[in-house]
């Protein structure tokens, strides 16, 4: 019975395999509007569809990005500058790609841009720490994405949203999580909704990488920001070497982070290109075999798993 269930396991991942290697045709004629191409995930996804002769549309936030994006790349790949937190950049950029993509359509439109900080216990921020994150990483996908729908439509396209595990399971205080689980609600919803219209939405969910995400240092510099400015109680409640015990956690898990970031753009690069791509993607064995497995778990279980690698406070006890 065993063998039975494993050969008709392995079957099925043979036809799935099979039935994912079309790739759609005339890739020179089709578009792709990548936001957050500066640096990670977008760089080099705009490099590498380039690579596969797709027109890239890269959005940029810096003029250096976009400088040096343009001298590794084909004459197939143009830059546009892009502030995703902002709406009259993003209508800027929809009229420019209105005009330049004409009767074809857009082909996709991937949305990656994102910001990871200020992340912290929930009591060392302030609402305003929250609209930042919020307006690029959530609020910034649905923008753009309402801004070239249209054209999308018309090319019965694609819309690619880089979400996280993060977007299934929150094991840290701030705003990212709350953006990450606002964006799969999004892309789901409108998954359902562009379907009658042959347009795919399609949703990536990365472990951890090693980005500007992952960055010891710059976390480490936003997290002593957030802890000289909180008043002194609640830094007796946590303990005085509290922060230098997170950063000493924290660097031991960062140590283990995927450094191969063409996992990630293999995926996005399949959901574009592929004629029956996924509609999720988990790149990381962390992903697959951790955090995903955790966000389908009881809570009572997830949340004791997680306590138990957390740092202890200097006032642990639960009042009864």
């Amino acid at each position: 019975m065993l063998s039975y269930i494993l050969g008709l396991v392995a079957l099925l991942y043979l036809i799935r395999w099979f039935r994912e290697r079309k790739r759609v045709p005339d890739p020179s004629l089709k578009y792709v509007y990548i936001t957050g191409c500066d640096t990670g995930f977008g760089n080099l996804l705009a490099k590498h569809l380039d690579q596969l002769e797709f027109r890239v549309i890269a959005g940029c936030y810096t003029e250096k990005g976009e400088d040096e994006l343009k001298k590794v790349t084909s004459y197939r790949l143009t830059t546009l500058r892009l502030d995703v937190s902002n709406a009259d950049s993003i209508s800027k950029a929809a009229a420019s790609i209105k005009a330049r993509v004409g009767e074809k359509g857009l082909w996709a439109v991937v949305n990656n841009a994102a910001i990871f900080l200020p992340s912290a216990p929930y009591d060392w921020l302030t609402v305003d720490d929250f609209r930042p994150m919020l307006e690029v990483n959530l609020y910034g996908v649905i923008g753009v994405t309402l801004s070239v729908l249209p054209l999308i439509k018309k090319a019965r396209g694609r819309v690619v949203n880089v979400a996280s595990v993060f977007g299934r399971i929150s094991p840290f205080g701030g705003a990212y999580c709350l953006s990450k689980y606002g964006v799969e609600a999004f892309n789901d919803s409108l998954r359902r909704s562009m379907a009658p219209f042959g347009v795919k939405v399609l949703c990536i969910e990365p472990g951890f990488f090693n980005t500007n995400a992952t960055n010891t240092s710059v976390i480490q510099k936003s997290l002593s920001s957030l802890w000289d400015r909180l008043p002194q109680e609640v830094k007796d409640e946590y303990g005085s070497n509290y922060l230098d015990k997170v950063m000493e956690n924290l660097e031991t898990k960062l140590e283990k982070v995927d450094s191969d970031l063409m996992k990630v753009v293999s995926c996005m690069a399949h959901a574009i290109s592929a004629v029956h791509p996924r509609t999720r993607y988990s790149p990381g064995w962390d992903a697959k075999f951790f955090w995903l497995p955790l966000s389908y778990m009881p809570t009572c279980l997830a949340d004791r798993l997680l306590a138990k690698n957390a740092v202890r406070l200097a006032v642990s006890a639960v009042p009864k």
